[in-house]
């Protein structure tokens, strides 16, 4: 199991290389809802998302010999970026598996910081198999986006932060795909402040963690088709998953055109720019889905790799 003292070691390792993002207010937000919310805003983080996070601790933590030889990942978009700035940051080379369909923009960020980018079909590959073949066959370091012990801590130091800067919060919502950040997350609060509720936010056409929380096991979906590519994972990880049924305490779901509303009011009221999959969490809180409503609210907006076209093509 990853602990507290892992979460806090990473943010010792992450400090002055990832970027401490601002907790933004609003009194228009706080009123619409009827609580006090405190938005972590990992939109603003490096490459955009929260995943610069755990994917640099990983990376940090190999031995040179590791990174002499690369490092392989595998992304619909923000691990991809990440692992690419990461491994450019520590003098290493990367080659992300990413899905054809990834929007351009995130395409283009992983280009750009130097790595070399593999496609597959998200809807017939397997991702998984093809990273795990590429790393066999030229002797790479595999980096999970969030089946991986220092990713999840990592992932952690976000909420370490917000607790940090806020003090008492009664609840925390997280996005939810594979399962690493609210699995760090819920480390990091619960750890820090054991009466917290840790609440997971997934789309609707993307319920596998809800589902396998219910079940109690991990239950596999059909590759989910929604706006929040980010949270298109069909199958909660094994090791984050083993966490999440012990920490997590309710995974409440949104659906594509509550997403939608919610990138409205962050672009018209907040003046912030969110990827669908960072703006769940905000998608959550306008649609009314914690019942009872906790008085104080920490959301972590987990990223905000969108294009101004495909944005501009999501609230139209």
């Amino acid at each position: 199991m990853v602990t507290l003292q892992d979460v806090q070691d990473a943010a010792k390792r992450i400090e002055g290389v990832a970027h401490r993002t601002p907790v933004l207010r609003s009194r228009t937000l706080d009123a619409r809802v009827g609580a006090e919310v405190y938005l972590k805003a990992e939109h603003l983080q490096r490459i955009g998302a929260f995943k610069f996070r755990g994917a640099y601790n990983a990376i940090r933590r190999l031995t040179p010999e590791q990174l002499r030889r690369g490092i392989a990942a595998y992304s619909s978009g923000n691990h991809a970026q990440a692992v690419a700035l990461s491994a450019a940051e520590l003098g290493t080379t990367a080659v992300i598996v990413m899905p054809e369909d990834t929007p351009r923009s995130k395409l283009d960020a992983v280009a750009g910081y130097g790595a070399e980018i593999v496609t597959y079909d998200r809807y017939t590959g397997d991702r998984e198999e093809i990273g795990n073949r590429l790393a066999a066959e030229r002797g790479l370091a595999l980096i999970p986006p969030y089946e991986h012990p220092d990713v999840i801590a990592g992932q952690g130091t976000a909420a370490l932060e917000l607790l940090e800067e806020t003090g008492h919060l009664d609840a925390l919502l997280v996005p939810v795909g594979g399962g690493g950040l609210i699995a760090g997350s819920a480390i990091a609060a619960k750890g820090s402040q054991p009466g917290i509720r840790v609440i997971g936010v997934e789309p609707e056409a993307g319920n596998d963690t809800f589902l396998s929380l219910a079940a109690g096991e991990r239950v596999t979906v059909a590759v989910p088709r929604t706006i929040a590519d980010g949270q298109a994972a069909p199958t909660p990880g094994e090791l984050t998953f083993s966490i999440n049924k012990e920490l997590v305490d309710q995974i409440v779901l949104v659906s594509d055109e509550e997403i939608r509303d919610a990138l409205r009011f962050a672009v018209d009221r907040l003046k912030q720019v969110m990827e669908p999959s960072g703006a769940t969490g905000l998608a959550a809180l306008l649609a009314g889905r914690l019942d009872p409503l906790p008085a104080r609210i920490g959301v972590i907006i987990s990223g905000g790799n969108v294009g101004a076209a495909r944005l501009a093509e999501l609230i139209a």
